[in-house]
């Protein structure tokens, strides 16, 4: 999952026929019933958005007009959208400018409320003016101070799972796509971008127009506002961060324009037209957020050494797997993550060989068995196919959906031979380009399109065990890396003789780093900790992922030393990935859930919604 003063209607833009509408996709997954969704698309469905956003950094509220071109797909008489915190103004229909009524539903916990909105045959557009709430949970507005250049605001929203609803009034299921022009208004020495056709440079008015010409779902609707620039990677490719920021950003993912080519090489075109990245505040509750045409994506992936780009392949990966064909209900978030997992690590392998794949595959399974551990292995939650109906969708973002997806994926390239898992998935992304689809349709087409009635191959792939069943099939086999192999004599080595002189040299890259911390004990000897951070200086390390594994080692040896670098790292970063564990590893004892609260207390403010809604009962 990713992140205005006079409302001004702006004319609609005619469709080319290069344009794909959603009325052209609409189908019967994408408008299927959606437990994380008020809306009603069986009856009338939502083809079209104009929207128009005024930016108030003063009171940090949106103000917006969405204009919605709709389709009837039956005769009712009522449309219904998602909504969560916004206070409707007024409602008109077409070009009428008599206001006509709307209801908003009773408040349901996670969900929002339901706005209902009466029509006739012959409407063809729902006009909603609105603003949003100063606790809007997509929106995270920043101060200059939280920012890399101290002297400008922020805004940055993050849309999925469903929380585009707070700051548009939408049909927020992943089901429902849309295309959408937008004019947005902002201060006039500020930049605003879009998940969609963006600007390389500030106007004097403050005001840019955006259009999105292909069918997307509401989460993957986004804005940034702030003090932004750009820098050309290749003709298709560039990058976007803070002028602070930004010549380090240009350096660390100049091969964006080669993943691009390597992606297009194993599964066919790139149908976005361009591929942008945009470095956020490191306020950033994710690693990335792939947001079509523009990737949100955090600070801690600029490490200096390029060796953290496999956050960009992952994004661009979902160009295919999760934008160009989405999970229909979030109940089957593995679709999108799963995919986008198995298709980062082949881009991945590509440019930097099998070795560096298959490391990262086995940090992943380590991971994958970790989040099993914690959940229990009969947890239905370790199923693939999972049920969050009455529960945040945000639930669903662990280990499962990605690697235990990924490793489904692998399982049947293994038995079918990659050539011809390759073909398959190629099809897929062309069959659907531009739809939703649910588990069980991928499983039949599994069935139908590649088993094809092969009872042996039927027994290998074992779907129903991987898709159906908690934990992992018993007949898994764990991935195994000759370079990993190497480094658990390494630490047996370490322990027998308390010797870490020369191991700097050995042990290079972050994968070997992380996999050598990972391996160490639980009781480590203080002094070995004193030792090995002497040799590396892990505490003080620029790499984020490095830092994480090495505090959590530090919480549990107690090895204070670390603990003023870990708070100075929980209090500028807002990457949940990196936020739970130590959290959760420090709340184990008494003095530890002491010290994070004290944390958290001067934390929190720089948290996005995403990240403290996760916390806040765990720091109870």
């Amino acid at each position: 999952m990713k992140n205005l003063l006079f409302l001004i209607p702006f004319m609609l833009l005619s469709c080319t026929q290069n344009i794909k509408t959603a009325d052209d996709n609409q189908d019967e997954t994408s408008t299927g019933s959606d437990p994380h969704s008020f809306a009603n698309p069986k009856e009338n469905v939502v083809t079209h958005l104009d929207l128009t956003l005024a930016v108030d950094f003063t009171k940090q509220q949106l103000n917006g007009l969405a204009v919605w071109t709709i389709k009837h797909v039956t005769k009712s008489d009522e449309i219904i959208f998602d909504t969560q915190g916004l206070t409707i103004e007024k409602v008109t229909l077409d070009t009428d400018t008599a206001e006509v009524f709307f209801a908003l539903g009773d408040q349901v916990k996670i969900l929002g409320q339901a706005l209902s909105i009466p029509i006739k045959p012959e409407t063809k557009k729902v006009n909603i003016y609105y603003s949003t709430s100063k606790n809007a949970k997509a929106l995270q507005w920043l101060n200059a101070q939280q920012t890399a250049g101290k002297k400008q605001p922020f805004l940055l929203t993050q849309s999925e799972a469903i929380l585009a609803r707070s700051w548009i009034p939408t049909q927020d299921s992943p089901g429902i796509r849309f295309t959408y022009n937008a004019t947005v208004t902002v201060p006039k020495d500020l930049m605003a971008l879009m998940s969609a056709e963006n600007p390389t440079n500030k106007n004097a008015e403050g005001k840019y127009h955006f259009e999105q010409k292909n069918a997307i779902p509401s989460y993957l609707m986004a804005l940034a506002v702030g003090d932004i620039t750009f820098k050309a990677i290749d003709k298709r490719t560039g990058v976007y961060a803070e002028p602070e920021m930004l010549d380090k950003v240009a350096y660390e993912f100049a091969d964006m324009g080669k993943m691009v080519n390597a992606a297009e090489k194993i599964y066919g075109d790139y149908r976005w037209g361009r591929y942008d990245v945009l470095v956020l505040p490191p306020s950033f509750p994710f690693g990335g957020m792939e947001n079509p045409m523009l990737t949100f994506a955090t600070p801690t992936v600029i490490a200096g050494d390029r060796s953290l780009v496999s956050l960009v392949a992952h994004e661009l990966a979902h160009s295919w797997s999760g934008n160009l064909v989405t999970n229909a209900t979030w109940n089957d978030f593995w679709l999108n993550e799963g995919f986008t997992v198995y298709f980062e690590r082949r881009i991945i392998e590509t440019l930097y060989g099998k070795e560096e794949a298959k490391m990262q595959e086995v940090l992943g399974y380590h991971s994958l068995m970790e989040n099993i551990k914690e959940l229990g292995n009969k947890n239905p939650d370790t199923r693939l196919k999972v049920d969050f109906t009455g529960r945040d969708p945000d639930d669903g973002v662990s280990d499962i959906a990605y690697e235990k997806g990924y490793f489904f994926l692998k399982t049947i390239e293994n038995a079918v031979g990659r050539e011809k898992f390759d073909a398959f998935l190629k099809d897929y992304f062309n069959r659907h380009a531009f739809k939703s689809i649910d588990n069980d349709t991928f499983l039949d087409e599994l069935n139908v399109l590649l088993i094809k009635g092969d009872d042996k191959v039927k027994k290998q792939i074992d779907s129903y065990a991987w898709v159906y069943q908690p934990g992992l099939p018993k007949e898994f086999i764990a991935p195994l890396s000759p370079v990993f192999s190497k480094i658990d004599t390494l630490v047996q080595n370490l322990l027998t003789t308390k010797n870490t002189l020369g191991l700097s040299k050995v042990l290079k890259s972050t994968n070997e780093k992380l996999y050598f911390i990972n391996k160490l004990p639980d009781n480590l000897d203080p002094e070995l900790m004193v030792s090995l951070d002497t040799e590396f200086n892990f505490t003080n390390s620029t790499n984020a992922e490095v830092q994480c594994a090495w505090y959590v080692m530090a919480i549990k040896t107690k090895y204070a030393v670390a603990y003023p670098a870990m708070r100075k790292f929980l209090v500028t970063v807002g990457r949940r990935k990196f936020l739970m564990p130590l959290y959760k590893e420090m709340i184990k004892t008494p003095e530890g859930k002491k010290l994070a609260q004290d944390i958290y207390k001067t934390a929190r403010p720089n948290y996005h919604s995403v990240a403290y809604n996760s916390l806040d009962g765990l720091l109870k």
